[in-house]
């Protein structure tokens, strides 16, 4: 596709929340994107969320939706172990692939993706990464304004118990790591612009879900720069992520779960005041990543602009994630 006119149409593969009230909406608002058909594996519940959507086509099958000639991709947000296999699907289906992360259970899962052809788009849904705040943050970072950067600081948790909630389901590739600490693993792959060479874990598991509930994780990136990160699954929700250099820091301060209709805000730090009341504020506007996401993909769908990030960089992610969990079992630094 090169006609700048066109739009990709969508297929959406089961009726999950986060697509239900995130990421469809997002995609809709896209300009060069049109939300074609849902699927489920149940048609009425795939009807009800087309209803509710205004979505036109509805199947009672991923199988039926994924042979329809009107759909130029999908999105899929089913549960992490089922990622790679509808993935494989949709590709084999001619379907281009906006996945959601983290891409797969562990590498050698992830590298079943290597066998889909080049013509083929896929990418693992970090829609943080197209945020006005997060390029910001990075231009600031690059700028040489913080001088030389040398960690990244980052705390991500919820409150979730429900043993029906695939988060709580550890064979499905639940827990706080699959879930929320492959944002910290990317904000740092994308601000450091490398790969860690070793990681050290300290994990908590639930005694009942068996799933990794609290985990806190140091990543060496090499030339004395660090990633240090807690998430967590059953304490108060908080986030935040910070950028600290020689000189400053920025701080993005809701860096995951921005919210769509409101302005958002970096703290941009000297130092000059211990307690950052004399720190600038920059206010970036308003802004839907999920729309930012899906026009990305959109048009990089429609040959106008490539997109950065796609197989390689879900397998060099999963890798840390895989290191991660080595790392709780030797109780010491696995070599990335």
């Amino acid at each position: 596709m090169t006609d700048t006119n066109k739009k990709v149409r969508w297929g959406i593969i089961s009726t999950a929340n986060i697509g239900v009230e995130k990421v469809i909406p997002g995609i809709m608002a896209s300009e060069h994107s049109e939300v074609t058909a849902i699927s489920s594996r149940n048609l009425t519940t795939a009807k009800a969320a087309a209803d509710r959507l205004g979505i036109k086509k509805s199947y009672g099958s991923y199988e039926e939706m994924l042979a329809d000639p009107e759909i130029d991709a999908v999105y899929n947000p089913l549960p992490n172990h089922l990622h790679v296999d509808l993935t494989l699907a949709a590709a084999r289906a001619g379907k281009h692939v906006l996945c959601e992360k983290p891409m797969a259970l562990d590498v050698a899962d992830a590298e079943r993706l290597r066998k889909i052809p080049e013509d083929i788009i896929v990418a693992e849904a970090f829609m943080v990464r197209y945020h006005p705040q997060w390029l910001r943050a990075r231009e600031i970072a690059q700028s040489g304004e913080l001088g030389r950067i040398t960690a990244i600081n980052s705390f991500f948790s919820y409150y979730n118990k429900d043993p029906a909630n695939v988060r709580n389901m550890v064979d499905i590739g639940g827990g706080a790591i699959m879930d929320i600490g492959c944002y910290p693993v990317t904000a740092a792959r994308y601000i450091f612009e490398s790969e860690p060479t070793r990681v050290v874990s300290l994990i908590d598991r639930d005694p009942e879900f068996k799933t990794d509930r609290l985990a806190s994780v140091i990543a060496d990136f090499g030339a004395g720069r660090q990633l240090a990160f807690t998430v967590g699954m059953q304490i108060v929700p908080s986030q935040r992520l910070e950028i600290i250099g020689e000189k400053g820091r920025v701080e993005i301060l809701i860096p995951f779960n921005a919210p769509p209709n409101q302005p958002t805000a970096l703290l941009v730090d000297d130092g000059f005041s211990l307690d950052a009341s004399l720190a600038r504020r920059e206010i970036i506007g308003p802004c839907d990543q999920y729309t930012e996401q899906a026009e990305a993909f959109a048009l990089a769908v429609l040959g106008q602009k490539p997109l950065n990030w796609g197989i390689e960089d879900a397998i060099a992610s999963m890798k840390v994630l895989d290191a991660i969990f080595a790392s709780e079992k030797t109780n010491g630094w696995i070599d990335i």
